[in-house]
């Protein structure tokens, strides 16, 4: 990953970033659930500078029928960049690297959502990213989360996700593109708060074992100062249902 001189510029002598955070201060993030009409839960979220949209559907008949499971539901993700989403332009068809994300979300969602409730039948969840800025997986992480939620898919907790990383030898919370690009370490983390388990955990870099438990414990932090954020934009979306 980076040399000395990006780390420089990454982390200044008084621990403030590029962008003008602390080491353990979140971007900006904001959530609203039920965006899309068409769609039975969907949430739109701003985390940094990324832009994402998520919709969920279902539980819906599975097709073709021997895809489905005669004793649980399954759950199919499918995330996709825009085209216009990144600075140069993206081939619209979906990459690797997204196949490879669409499937970590699916992963990391499943241990949430009470599948054996609902037998023979899929819930399919879209992610679109319309502007991508580091991080870009968290972030639909919790988008989705909100989107199954408000969709009244029976869960028992919602994911809350957000990375850690290690710049100029310093383990930092919520990793943005230039720290991610630049940095030593990336660790994005997907976390249940009430019931206390990981649902995601990957790494890219190398860090000690006493960088590991620190970075697990601050991506921890983070992913409980998202999940307050996910349930108020739940709650904001039914109060002004229930005002109108």
């Amino acid at each position: 990953m980076g040399g000395r001189d990006s780390d420089l510029v990454l982390l200044d002598e008084n621990g403030i970033r590029c962008d003008g955070r602390k080491v353990d201060e979140t971007r900006n993030i904001s959530i609203k659930a039920g965006v899309l009409k068409n769609a039975n839960g969907s949430a739109y979220i701003e985390f940094g500078d990324n832009k994402i949209l998520a919709g969920v559907f279902g539980p819906r008949d599975v097709h073709p029928k021997h895809m489905s499971d005669t004793d649980t539901g399954i759950i199919r993700c499918r995330y996709h960049m825009s085209p216009f989403s990144v600075t140069e332009r993206k081939n619209p068809a979906p990459s690797r690297r997204e196949i490879e994300i669409g499937k970590v979300i699916k992963e990391a969602l499943r241990p949430a959502v009470m599948l054996e409730k609902f037998p023979r039948t899929a819930v399919d969840v879209y992610v679109e990213v319309l502007q991508a800025d580091g991080g870009t997986r968290c972030a639909a992480l919790d988008a989705a989360s909100v989107a199954l939620a408000d969709a009244g898919i029976p869960m028992r907790d919602m994911v809350s996700a957000c990375a850690a990383g290690k710049v100029a030898d310093t383990i930092i919370l919520d990793v943005n593109n230039e720290e991610d690009q630049a940095g030593q370490a990336d660790m994005p983390i997907g976390y249940m708060p009430n019931l206390g388990k990981v649902t995601l955990l990957q790494l890219d870099g190398v860090l000690t074992p006493a960088e590991f438990k620190k970075c697990l414990e601050t991506g921890i932090e983070g992913c409980k100062q998202v999940y307050e954020i996910q349930k108020q934009a739940l709650k904001d979306k039914f109060f002004a249902n229930g005002e109108q």
